[in-house]
């Protein structure tokens, strides 16, 4: 019995009529042109907008509050952090960066906003209207 003969190599493509520069898997070289549409297709690439949502707070000065400044998407915390610094403090404007997964903020209900914010007004000691204040006090 013989072995079977070796298969020929593929014949090479012949060159277009407009020279290499025509052909786009030539014209930049051996790189490989990747189709857009299949991009979309496929299942091994993570869209960014499927990535959770955070939000962004970020303290302007040291003893300041943390404010919301805006919101991104991002894969895990530290992604998060990396992309709230470059968008959101790209001057220096802060000393500090907080972000939350949106998922995770509790909020109240607006209709329940009786129950949160009445039960202050049973507290009138805590106005200042109660206090004499003496006339050295400037700026009050």
């Amino acid at each position: 019995m013989t072995p079977p003969a070796p298969s020929a190599a593929p014949a090479a493509p012949a060159p277009s009529a407009a020279g290499p520069a025509a052909d786009p898997a030539t014209a930049a070289g051996s790189a490989e042109v990747i189709d857009s549409a299949a991009i979309g297709e496929s299942a091994d690439i993570i869209d960014s907008a499927d990535w959770p949502l955070w939000e962004v707070f970020v303290r302007s000065k040291a003893g300041l509050e943390h404010r919301h400044c805006g919101s991104l998407h991002a894969s895990d915390a530290r992604m998060a952090l990396q992309h709230a610094r470059d968008v959101y403090t790209r001057r220096q404007e802060g000393c500090s960066v907080w972000v939350v997964r949106s998922g995770q903020i509790v909020a109240s209900d607006p209709d329940d906003k009786a129950m949160y914010f009445d039960p202050a007004r049973d507290k009138v000691y805590r106005h200042p209207s109660f206090y004499r204040l003496p006339d050295a006090v400037e700026h009050m």
